[in-house]
């Protein structure tokens, strides 16, 4: 899980990030609130924490920015020394699917980002399997089936794969699919992303016609979608 975090104070923004590296996830730090969309513009994040106060940009305006131009918005939780009720209504209204005020509690903080997460992003039914229509991905073998077919998948392909159907209807950016499959291979081939993409569409065939599209998006990256009956023979 990627976390970008906006705070123009430099003592918090290193106190958050603490929070979300010891939480087990990875911190994307912004002091200034334009650099921040500008970021969002071109990457995908799967939590942002906003400041209110901020030298360029209230952080209202960065909530209010993200469900607006975001589909889906990733969660987001607001921090900031005000707290009237009008405060946090206001907060709530612009966007923010939580709010927590200052001073910040480390404890309270990590599990205020752990709750989030978890509404955001559907754990399995089963332990270690995790099913999509007629797909079941088993986690401790490193498997996946269709229709109760094996597919033979690479280590790669399978982890993309799983990463596609974990975020499905929501575009991800190279960036983030190679961050988190890949990590911080430096000899990475730029063109290994399409190749594996390529392969995971058409060993899993995710064809509109067989209930999945995956489609590229211009300048940015993929997205996995499930498609509707009736759209599927249409497409077909």
């Amino acid at each position: 899980m990627k976390i970008a975090v906006l705070d123009d104070d430099p003592v918090q923004l290193e106190f958050i990030s603490d929070v979300v590296e010891d939480a087990g996830y990875r911190a994307t730090l912004f002091s200034r609130g334009q650099a921040l969309i500008s970021a969002l513009r071109k990457d995908t994040f799967d939590m942002i924490i906003v400041d209110w106060n901020l030298p360029d940009r209230s952080g209202l305006e960065i909530l209010t920015w993200a469900r607006t131009n975001l589909k889906p918005a990733p969660p987001m939780l607001l921090v900031t020394s005000r707290a009237e009720d009008e405060d946090v209504v206001a907060g709530l209204d612009a966007g923010a699917d939580d709010y927590l005020p200052k001073p910040l509690s480390k404890p309270v903080l990590a599990a205020r980002i752990n709750a989030l997460i978890r509404r955001a992003y559907a754990q399995p039914v089963t332990p270690g399997i995790e099913t999509y229509d007629d797909i079941a991905f088993h986690e401790a073998a490193g498997s996946v089936a269709r229709s109760g077919e094996t597919i033979a998948l690479t280590a790669k392909e399978y982890a993309l794969a799983l990463l596609l159907f974990r975020n499905l209807h929501r575009a991800l950016s190279r960036t983030y699919i190679l961050e988190t499959v890949w990590g911080n291979e430096p000899n990475l081939n730029s063109r290994s992303l399409d190749m594996h993409v390529s392969r995971v569409r058409n060993k899993l065939e995710l064809r509109p016609e067989q209930g999945f599209r995956l489609t590229p998006i211009y300048s940015y990256g993929y997205r996995l979608e499930r498609v509707a009956g009736a759209e599927a023979a249409v497409d077909a």
